[in-house]
């Protein structure tokens, strides 16, 4: 695609020009997210203001020129890559902070801002944002929003979309629309805020945002719980679930897993272990260690190693999020997938997935959030090998079936972007998936907010098996 020079100098008159990239170098680190797939945009735009993201909205709606909302682009799924090209806006520089009231219990804040920096805003007030994906020291809020991402306190307080009052946000003809309201109740008209989490940038670009904020808790306890098998881990998983305490983190990593953690903390978990959880509790300081002996309890299947509390999680939660990349050592083309099934199911799961791995003879790493029954699939093979690409293929594929058969749904976290589109009509039907077409036709009537996304081409989708 080339893009007109008049629609370039317009673009230019409304960021500036030095804010606008067109040299083909420049453009190429607005090609790519940590899906490692590359697709370049003609131009990268830098936006500043609310403004500036209209005018800019309206220039590609006018042009039919596609435009690619982005953050930090450290999303999986290929959400916030110019498939079709056009232009990356960039919404790294909106920054500010813009209301932090404690009184109320939310901060409102524009899309640039990082996970961490809302984190250490609401601290001192004893509040906190609870998203906290694994990334949250660099990727920023409105890349949380457009992926409504998750993270290892999913399972007491809930994911991004649970956390947002209200929006600011430019449709695809670039209207600006305000969703929500301040208050944490508010029933007038449809609830555009939770529609538009989640989105990937497909029904408008988020500018403000107001978070409501959660007060932090007064102490945390943490545990692990070592295995000699999946099994028995999967039976723990679903016990501690059952009962009425819930943990404010419930961590699952299979052997594959803990091998890469061995290799890189040589002595830190004992040699028999297959299969372990990390569990946090939080609350009143006077309710973690009654909160620690009913997890304990939960955790005593018959595979059980050992279970105790520790004194320091942060070296095990820094292994924990240190995983994704120890698996990129191993192989640079790793399939990385966050299925969810019901936490009643995860045995059926794991031991689906051991099967598939044999069957297709592919190596598999499984870690995630167990407690809400999200588990990070990661196949691990090699481009430079064709024969084992396609295998790896071939047991993704029956990875999704294993997962809808057993009532799940194929991504808890990343989103859909492109990665996960061809499977997307396995799990949605046809009727829900022309509606939501539709939705998207309302708010970008000329298709150009991150054209192609989440959705199959009609000619080549999958559909339900």
């Amino acid at each position: 695609m080339t893009l007109p020079s008049e629609f370039l100098a317009a673009l230019a008159s409304v960021v500036g020009k030095d804010n606008l990239l067109t040299d083909p170098v420049d453009c190429y680190a607005y090609s790519y997210d940590n899906s490692r797939k590359f697709f370049p945009p003609q131009a990268v735009a830098f936006v500043t203001d609310s403004r500036q993201v209209q005018e800019a909205v309206r220039l590609c709606h006018t042009h039919n020129i596609p435009l690619t909302a982005r953050g930090r682009g450290t999303g999986t799924a290929g959400g916030s890559i110019p498939e079709r090209g056009g232009v990356a806006l960039s919404l790294e520089r909106m920054r500010r902070i813009v209301k932090v009231d404690p009184a109320n219990r939310v901060i409102v804040a524009e899309p640039g801002v990082l996970n961490q920096e809302i984190q250490e805003a609401a601290k001192p007030h004893g509040f906190f944002w609870p998203p906290d994906p694994s990334s949250s020291p660099y990727c920023s809020i409105g890349g949380n929003l457009a992926t409504c991402a998750g993270g290892p306190h999913a399972v007491k307080y809930g994911v991004t979309r649970d956390h947002v009052l209200g929006l600011q946000a430019v449709s695809g003809s670039g209207e600006l629309i305000k969703t929500g309201c301040y208050t944490t109740k508010g029933v007038v008209g449809y609830d555009l805020t939770r529609l538009i989490v989640g989105s990937e940038g497909t029904l408008a670009v988020i500018v403000e945002a107001t978070l409501k904020l959660t007060p932090l808790p007064q102490a945390t306890g943490g545990l692990t719980a070592h295995y000699r098998d999946i099994d028995s881990c999967a039976q723990a998983i679903a016990a501690i679930m059952a009962q009425p305490l819930i943990p404010s983190a419930l961590e699952f990593l299979d052997d594959a897993s803990l091998n890469l953690i061995r290799a890189k903390h040589p002595g830190m978990l004992p040699d028999d272990t297959r299969a372990m959880l990390m569990i946090e509790v939080d609350g009143a300081a006077a309710e973690i260690a009654g909160a620690t002996e009913l997890i304990l309890q939960a955790c005593r299947t018959p595979g059980l190693i050992q279970a105790a509390a520790v004194a320091d999680t942060q070296s095990l939660w820094k292994a924990r999020k240190a995983l994704s990349p120890l698996l990129r050592d191993i192989a640079p083309r790793k399939i990385n997938e966050d299925v969810v099934v019901p936490v009643s199911r995860l045995p059926e799961l794991l031991r689906g997935l051991r099967e598939l791995s044999e069957k297709h003879r592919i190596a598999n790493a499984n870690f995630g959030h167990a407690g809400n029954g999200n588990i990070h699939v990661n196949l691990l093979a090699h481009p430079d090998d064709a024969d084992e690409m396609q295998r790896a293929e071939a047991c993704l594929s029956e990875v999704f079936d294993l997962v809808l058969r057993l009532d799940g749904t194929l991504s808890g976290e990343h989103g859909v972007g492109r990665e996960k589109r061809p499977y997307v009509a396995r799990e949605i039907d046809p009727a829900a998936l022309a509606l939501m077409r539709g939705i998207k036709r309302v708010f970008d009537p000329n298709n150009i907010l991150n054209p192609g996304k989440l959705f199959p081409d009609i000619a080549t989708e999958q559909p339900r098996s």
